[in-house]
């Protein structure tokens, strides 16, 4: 399998609010770059919406290491929330419905069909990859603006 490294970040101006992601998919010496965003949505939704659609711009099976800022996207699959969640009803521990349920679910299939390392860092610390991705989240929020 090829060794994809995936780096992503979301952004809103508000939450709710207009919002962005941006994906930076990195294979040998080659880069992708891609964005989107909604009139209204959350940060969470754009976070986990940048992790999806770098999984999705893959045509085959890859060993995926994903670095994200999101502690909600890194612990939702690191600590198998996301998981539980789904064996559940998509009912969290404190009998709290879990949120962007079709995302996570979506998230999920991808997961299988790929092996994906999860890297968490500190956003807005420096990390280039990092920063490029909040830029791009960023000038697609302020497209709805």
């Amino acid at each position: 399998m090829k060794n994809v490294e995936i780096y992503t970040d979301g952004a809103c101006k508000g939450n709710p609010g207009p919002g962005g992601w941006g994906t930076i998919l990195r294979y040998g010496g080659h880069e992708k770059e891609l964005s989107g965003g909604e009139a209204s949505t959350t940060n969470n939704r754009m976070e986990l919406m940048a992790v999806i659609e770098g999984l999705k711009a893959l045509k085959e099976p890859c060993n995926v290491t994903l670095t994200s800022d999101s502690q909600y996207v890194c612990n939702g699959i690191n600590k198998g929330w996301a998981a539980k969640w789904k064996k559940s009803n998509w009912i969290k521990s404190d009998k709290s419905k879990a949120k962007n349920i079709e995302l996570w679910d979506e998230l999920l299939s991808l997961l299988e069909k790929h092996n994906v390392k999860i890297i968490w860092v500190r956003g807005h610390n420096g990390h280039p990859e990092n920063e490029r991705c909040d830029r791009l989240a960023v000038s697609q929020a302020e497209k709805f603006l």
